[in-house]
Formats: structure tokens, sequence, C-alpha cells
């Protein structure tokens, strides 16, 4: 297998298909850790190398705690990939953060149960720096970008991640309120920790779709995907732009993550 594609994309919730590339063909990518979530559409967009997952399955018929995260960012660095752009769809936990917002994380709190989170086994040990878990440089790329497309997206944001597939109590969003945190979803972890494992440049995009039920709004999964379709081209803008934002050369630190991690 060629390993030549430059850029991955995870589609989230909505986005099952990029719709950007040309001279498109499926790979399917076998790992250490089972299958991906769907086989991988590899294809050019003006002159780069990208290929597309959607972390749910083409049919949207994986739930977020049963997606198999160690198998799909195993299979994109198997194929070469060294950036990773990872829309997701999270509910907002601030009046100012509105539904149709974009929002991009810096930071987030853990709060999920059985996700394996790690590609350590027995016989090596790695601690990995998360202190700042995105690069810097694809988050530079995209303030850009939503920026110059005159879109609103909320900066330095902290991303709270639960198990799911259910959504919080509201006991359990007006704690999360009482943390200062920002959005909440139900992908981010452990998929942004493996990308820094896999010493991988990773970024997430986020759209948000509702205000969590703190709001006394409770929140439906038919409403997400309403807010989810009027967003999609503004998402696919954001990414077909953004592709030619990124700098062809790294000038960020993420390849050498496992530099002090290891025993």
């Amino acid at each position: 297998m060629e390993k030549d594609v430059e850029i991955g994309i995870f589609g989230g919730t909505g986005i099952y298909d990029s719709g950007l590339l040309e001279e498109p063909q499926e790979v399917t990518v076998d790992t250490p850790f089972g299958k991906p979530s769907d086989s991988i559409t590899v294809g050019i967009f003006k002159g780069r190398k990208i290929a597309f997952l959607p972390r749910h399955g083409k049919n949207h018929s994986i739930p977020p705690h049963m997606i198999n995260y160690r198998a799909n960012i195993w299979a994109f660095k198997e194929l070469g990939i060294s950036r990773i752009i990872a829309p997701s769809a999270v509910g907002s936990l601030k009046e100012t953060i509105e539904p149709g917002h974009f929002a991009l994380p810096s930071q987030f709190l853990d709060f999920t149960k059985s996700r394996i989170g790690s590609f350590s086994k027995e016989g090596r040990v790695i601690h990995i720096s998360v202190a700042d878990p995105f690069c810097p440089e694809l988050q530079e790329s995209i303030k850009q970008v939503v920026n110059e497309q005159g879109d609103e997206i909320h900066k330095d944001c902290t991303y709270v991640c639960i198990e799911g597939p259910r959504f919080s109590t509201k006991a359990e969003s007006r704690f999360f309120r009482t943390m200062n945190a920002d959005i909440i979803g139900m992908t981010l972890v452990p998929e942004c920790q493996l990308a820094r494992e896999a010493q991988m440049c990773y970024a997430s995009i986020s759209t948000v779709t509702d205000y969590d039920v703190w709001a006394e709004k409770p929140v439906t999964a038919k409403e997400v995907l309403e807010t989810l379709g009027k967003n999609v081209e503004r998402t696919k803008k954001i990414l077909s732009d953004l592709i030619s934002k990124i700098p062809k050369t790294k000038g960020c630190i993420c390849a050498k993550a496992l530099e002090e991690a290891e025993f």
C-alpha cells in the first residue's frame, strides 16, 4: 500500500461524504486493532492527496462509544497521513455559543468511561503529553479560513467529552457549566489523544447544534440533525478552503510527541 496521502478528514455526524475529491477511490485498511469505521475514500483536491473516513460509518450505524478509534487513527497512519481535520457536532454550555456557530476546541475534559485511549500494550509504556492537545498550526489555519468566510467561530473552547450515546442529565449539564466548559460532545476523546500518540497533527472543527439540557430545552437527535443539515455546506466550504491554507511544510512539533513519552 502506498503511503502518500497527506491529509485525513474524519466526517462527523451529518457529514458522510466530503464531496470534495477528484478521482475518488475506496480503499480498505487492515489494522492490528480491527476494522475502521468504514472504507476510506482517497482522492485529489487542489493537487493534494486527501482521505475521508466517516467516523460513524456511511449510514451512521456506529454509536460514539463503539467507534474503533484506534483502528481509525492507525488506518490513517498507514496511508501516510500526517495531518487530521476532524469535524464534529457539539452542544453548547454557554448562552453566547449559539446553535449554528462553529467552535474551536483547545482543551478537553474527559468523562468517557469504557474507551481504550492508547496504543500502549504490555511491554511498552507511553505517557503522552496532551497539555495542549491540538496542533497549533492547523488551528491557526482554521481560524483564518473561518474569519475570511465571515462565519462565527468561538476560539479556545474547552470540550467536555461524554461517553454517550445518551445525552446528559440536567444535573450533569449544570455540573459541566460550573467547570467553565464551553461545548459538549461524544467523539473527541480518545480520537485526539491517539492522533498525538501516533505523532500526527490533529484539530477539530465543532458545529454547535443545540444548547445542552441546562437551558431547560431537552436535546433531541432530530434537532441536532436539522441544525447540521443547515450547516453541512458551510462546513464543506471551510474544509475546501482549509486544505489550501494548510502549509505544505510543518512548523509544529506534533511529529516529535514520543520523544519524551516512552520509558
